[in-house]
This record gives structure tokens, C-alpha cells and sequence, in this order.
């Protein structure tokens, strides 16, 4: 009985460490777990869901790396990928709606860690519009909330 209540508080401790955020522009969800962690998750939810990752876009190395070639002094990510996929189904199915769909693809969950808010990683992806994109960001959070543990 023990066992099964200190499971129990560690899955509720889990599940307030992430928190959810909405806006027009997307979808993010906080965690306390590190990076590391977060990006792994990611990365094996693509392949679980049978996807490919095309690209890892190190977003964060860059921005440091040219920051005083553009003459900036700010640092804002300890860490920062964007991992880039597609799904020949769903996007079939988004683009048979409307061809035009194509604008959206490839589809990108982006991992996080800013150097204002150490501690806490950011993982998320673009708000899609109504209608039929609407399967590709169900698809975006079915795998964030699987990296996240879910």
C-alpha cells in the first residue's frame, strides 16, 4: 500500500511539474525536467509514433555562437533545438483538404531552456489554424505529452 501511495505522489508530483500554455501563436508546455531528458523524450516519440526526424536545428548553439558577430551581448538560450518530422498519412490527409497545406509541413516541436528561467525547459509547437490542421497539431501534442511523460 505504501508503494502504491508514494507512485501515486510522485505521478502527481510529475504531472504539476508541467504546465501548459496556449496562445495564438502556440502551444508550450513547462517542465522541470532537464534538457537533456525533454529532447530525448522528443526525439523517441517521433520514432515511436513511426516518424522520422529530418532535421535537428541546434538553434541555441547558433544564436550563442554568432552573438558578438551581430553585435548582441544577450544570451537567450542555455539550450535550444527545434526537431523537424513529417507524417505521410496525416500530412496526406491535411493536404487532400487543401493543397495549400504544403506551407505547414515540415513540422517542427521546439525544446527550450532560457537563460532568464534556468531549471525550467520549454517544449511546443506552432498554433495550426482551424479545420483540417487541426489533426497535425493533435498529432504535435500527442507527442510532446508522450515526451513529457504523459
Amino acid at each position: 500500500m505504501t508503494r502504491f501511495i508514494i507512485a501515486a505522489a510522485l505521478g502527481l508530483a510529475a504531472q504539476m511539474a508541467v504546465a501548459q500554455e496556449k496562445t495564438d501563436q502556440m502551444v508550450r508546455y513547462g517542465t522541470d525536467q532537464s534538457f537533456e531528458d525533454v529532447a530525448f523524450g522528443v526525439e523517441s516519440a517521433i520514432l515511436d509514433a513511426g516518424l522520422v526526424v529530418d532535421h535537428i536545428s541546434h538553434v541555441g548553439e547558433m544564436l550563442e555562437r554568432t552573438r558578438a558577430d551581430v553585435g548582441s551581448d544577450k544570451v537567450l538560450f542555455t539550450k535550444a533545438d527545434v526537431y523537424s518530422f513529417c507524417s505521410a498519412t496525416v500530412s496526406r490527409s491535411v493536404m487532400e483538404a487543401d493543397p495549400m497545406n504544403i506551407v505547414y509541413c515540415p513540422y517542427d516541436i521546439f525544446v527550450a531552456e532560457l537563460a532568464e528561467t534556468p531549471g525550467t525547459v520549454f517544449v511546443g509547437y506552432r498554433q495550426f489554424p482551424d479545420g483540417p490542421m487541426q489533426e497535425v497539431q493533435q498529432m504535435l501534442d500527442g507527442i510532446v505529452k508522450s515526451a513529457l511523460g504523459d
